[in-house]
């Protein structure tokens, strides 16, 4: 019996892992293969079962462990993020949750024949959307605007709001007065976020003041940022049922947003550990599930869909986006963006479990309800969401602007060159000296380590389409090109030369590892650092029949180093090691030169 145990208890890892990744290669929701495993191992062919496994820490895993991945996701969020849009998320953490609840709750008793208590149950668990969900969708659609801060904001805040609404109707059911459950929602919601915020502030502040402090060694940073998530997630869900989460959320949001110390081991460590987590989760909850319940719920659960999708996700963000600053194809957009995720799963099945212990007739509709909506809506938001992007015109089928990785001297230089030409740039460092000088050239950049899974989630990649790694360090280079390559395509991610000659044995990197190289295999960091410092500049000109690339070649000599060309439609090449393009009349030309007396025949114009 333990070898049996072992074995699943590995299988539940690798189904989930295989299900990121294929989803990964075939670029589908890894939500819906993850869901489809987890069915497969369960009910179809019954390898798996929870249950048995875990018995009743089944539940408490899935409780810290969702927690756990809403405190990862708080890590992500950025006040600087509310700036323009804090009213419309405060909204729609509000009003349209609100709204959500109701709608969903006739709906459920309208077209699954649910009882008014389960209804209005299912429909306060379907309030929530999801950051495991959300997070990759924006990754793949990269709306421009405003519009991925605010649906990345809604999809961690309302976690644990829609969690609390769960438990005010599930203490009204177990009471049996639903009817009466107005009496206690005001001082339940009180004492919640009282808790959630006092508990997790405490946390997060401590964790501030013993890492300023140097008192934990970098090798236990996380694992103590871990031992704090889950000792304030328990002490307040002891205080008040459900408010750990809110908690978790305070805690990684908080932490986050201050600039005393780095969190850098901390946000490498949660994202592994909730890719995961949410592996496990979904396959566990997915292989609990019980086939006789879907063919229960009938064609009803097409229509209950229907009514999710069509009318109780556009009215929330009509009513909920009114007077704000999102156009009108920013809030079509975020109607179409409401996928549920690990939390409606799991809460979910935590009071199905509870309301099955108290003999509850219907409590076995709850779980595979919810899993419809999870299944549907991860299939037809991933489907459709990015084609409707381009439609509506906030995301750029051809998008042309540039993510430089390192912000020194002179990669400042040539963001600038390329902004003055039309083209977005953001510039990603954590060298915050680099950065301030790089915002005080207009320049957006961001704060964040390359190496982190989560810069894909904090960097608004709206417009971007090259990614250029001008690091002094090979290696972090490299890593960057691997990093974007999936998101950006390899043809789009460039690195410098490495420092030991391109092909040659001294090479550092593996040439099937890297992006493809910058410039020509000679411009190696070392080698643009050296022309810099003596005076080398960026420069644009316009090619014309009167000053073709032949006659700026010999103005400016060999050393002249061409880096992109753009078209009079607004088109760039860069130029590489493997194919550099060949300079053409009607084009400007960036290149690298030496300064040339002022009596220079030049007959293109400067720009």
């Amino acid at each position: 019996m333990p070898e049996h145990l072992l074995l699943r208890l590995a299988g539940i890892l690798v189904l989930g892992i295989a299900a990121q990744w294929i989803a990964w290669r075939l670029r589908l929701p890894s939500i819906l293969l993850m869901l489809i495993f987890g069915i497969f191992a369960g009910p179809v062919t019954g390898f798996i079962d929870p249950d048995e496994i875990f018995g009743d820490l089944l539940l408490p895993i899935i409780s810290i462990s969702v927690a756990i991945i809403l405190f990862e996701g708080g890590l992500s969020l950025k006040i600087s993020d509310l700036r323009e849009s804090r009213i419309c998320i405060r909204n729609l953490i509000t009003v349209g949750a609100l709204i959500t609840w109701m709608i969903g709750s006739v709906g459920a008793h309208l077209t699954l024949n649910m009882d008014w208590d389960i209804s209005v149950l299912l429909g306060a668990i379907l309030v929530v959307t999801g950051p495991t969900v959300i997070s990759p969708l924006l990754r793949h659609v990269r709306p421009i605007g405003r519009t991925g801060p605010v649906l990345k904001w809604e999809g961690i805040m309302i976690d644990p709001i829609g969690a609390l609404l769960a438990v005010l109707v599930f203490q009204a059911i177990s009471s049996g007065r639903l009817e009466e459950a107005t009496t206690v929602i005001v001082f339940v919601i009180f004492k919640t976020i009282l808790i959630g915020v006092f508990v997790g502030g405490i946390g997060a502040l401590a964790m501030i003041w013993f890492l300023k402090r140097y008192w934990i060694p970098d090798y236990l940073q996380s694992p103590v940022a871990l031992m704090v998530v889950i000792i304030g997630f328990a002490l307040s869900d002891l205080l008040q049922e459900e408010s750990g989460l809110l908690t978790a959320v305070v805690m990684g949001i908080m932490m986050a947003n201050q600039k005393k110390v780095s969190l850098r081991n901390i946000i490498e460590f949660k994202e592994n550990l909730g890719i995961l987590l949410v592996s496990g989760l979904f396959i566990l909850l997915a292989s609990r599930l019980q086939t006789d319940g879907f063919s229960d719920l009938g064609i009803g659960a097409l229509a209950f869909l229907g009514i999710m999708i069509l009318i109780a996700r556009p009215l929330a963000v009509a009513v909920s986006t009114q007077g704000s600053q999102l156009t009108r194809s920013e809030r079509v957009f975020v109607s179409w963006m409401a996928p549920r995720g690990i939390v409606a799963a799991s809460v979910a099945s935590v009071f199905a479990l509870r309301l099955a212990e108290q003999g509850h007739p219907q409590a076995d509709l709850l779980v595979p309800a919810t899993f419809c909506i999870i299944l549907g809506t991860a299939a037809i938001y991933g489907i459709a969401a990015r084609p409707l992007a381009f439609r509506l015109g906030i995301a750029n089928p051809h998008p042309h602007g540039f993510i430089i990785v390192g912000a020194h001297v002179w990669a400042r230089e040539i963001a600038a060159k390329l902004q003055q030409h039309g083209f977005d740039v953001t510039m990603v460092d954590t060298n915050w000296e680099n950065l301030s000088r790089a915002r005080s050239s207009g320049i957006k950049s961001s704060y964040a380590s390359i190496l982190s899974q989560n810069v894909l989630d904090e960097i608004d990649l709206g417009g971007i389409g090259q990614m250029l790694a001008l690091t002094p360090n090979d290696s972090i280079n490299t890593l960057a090109t691997m990093h974007f390559a999936p998101v950006l395509g390899k043809a789009n991610v460039y690195q410098l030369a490495p420092q030991g000659q391109a092909g040659s044995r001294h090479e550092s990197v593996p040439q099937d590892f890297r992006g493809r190289i910058l410039f020509g295999s000679k411009a190696s960091y070392p080698y643009l650092s050296a022309r810099f410092s003596h005076g080398a500049v960026v420069k644009g000109t316009n090619l014309t029949d009167k000053f073709a690339y032949d006659d700026f070649m010999k103005l400016y000599g060999e050393d002249a180093l061409p880096m992109f060309q753009v078209s009079q439609a607004g088109d760039i090449t860069i130029f590489t090691a493997e194919s550099p393009p060949a300079p053409k009349v009607g084009r400007t030309l960036i290149s690298l030169v030496d300064p040339v007396p002022e009596t220079h025949n030049e007959k293109g114009q400067e720009v």
